[in-house]
């Protein structure tokens, strides 16, 4: 492991991956709870079109990503008051149009850099600017949270409630886009979403409180992170697809043991009786 840490790129890759443990089920929780884990989906592969803009025009392609995806979160905010009943439709107009923009760009060959890093994650290409990005767009999704902390709970639980007590709805959609740019480079843009969802989905088959839920929402993403993170520079794989599988796999084994406490619980209950 010391050994690892040696190289400056994996140096870059860990701090870039900390963060990410740290933001993602941040927001993660919100859009779980919300039912809208599905927007964080749309919103990365928006965020292809941003990379494939920033690429083009010889910009940062993170913060060009957490431009574009802003400007999606809107559109999506403005498709929900026209279509209500269909929020399904809106997440399929979002990622025909954002996927469309970036092919167009991409096979167009105004793009001479590799996109493949940004769809599968890569530790071997961020470089210091990037870790600067994550790092500003990390802090930015902490101090939003942490000062709106009540607000976005509010939102969360009655959105009509916050809605009449001024709280401003799209604002998660503003910190999503934030986190997903922060993503886009270790994690990727294909399973980005995985990430948000699956670290909060584990934490919540414990059964904790809102607080205790997000802590150990915070403590899985830590775990699949760095873990996907040190398998894939030894087995030399992307570290997005690892992240996913294991993220999939601590879920499966917190619900195996769930499940086996509540078999021995009713097996004592059972003896008792």
């Amino acid at each position: 492991v010391s050994l690892m840490f040696e190289y400056a790129f994996m140096q870059n890759a860990a701090v870039v991956a900390v963060l990410i443990s740290l933001v993602c089920p941040l927001i993660g929780i919100f859009l779980v709870l919300r039912r809208y884990s599905m927007i964080g989906d749309a919103l990365s592969h928006a965020s292809l079109a941003g990379v494939a803009v920033g690429l083009a025009l010889h910009a940062n392609p993170i913060m060009s990503a957490f431009v574009i995806t802003s400007c999606f979160g809107l559109l999506i905010e403005g498709l929900r008051r026209r279509f209500s009943r269909y929020s399904e439709l809106i997440l399929v107009i979002i990622l025909t149009f954002s996927v469309g923009i970036a092919i167009t760009i991409i096979s167009s060959g105004a793009v001479r850099a590799n996109v493949e890093g940004f769809l599968f994650g890569s530790i071997l290409t961020v470089t210091n600017e990037d870790v600067i990005s994550v790092v500003i767009l990390s802090v930015v999704t902490f101090l939003t949270v942490w000062l709106l902390f009540p607000q976005l709970v509010m939102l969360t639980f009655d959105e009509d409630a916050a809605k009449i007590a001024g709280v401003k709805t799209r604002l998660i959609n503003y910190v999503v886009a934030a986190t997903v740019s922060v993503s886009i480079r270790i994690v990727g843009i294909l399973v980005i979403s995985s990430l948000i969802a699956l670290p909060v989905a584990t934490a919540l088959q414990l059964q904790q409180g809102f607080k205790k839920t997000l802590l150990w929402a915070v403590v899985f993403s830590l775990f699949d992170v760095i873990v996907g993170l040190g398998l894939s520079y030894e087995v030399g794989t992307a570290p997005g697809g690892l992240t996913a599988v294991i993220s999939g796999l601590v879920l499966l084994a917190v619900m195996v043991w769930r499940q086996g406490r509540m078999i021995a619980k009713k097996r004592d209950e059972g003896g008792r009786g």
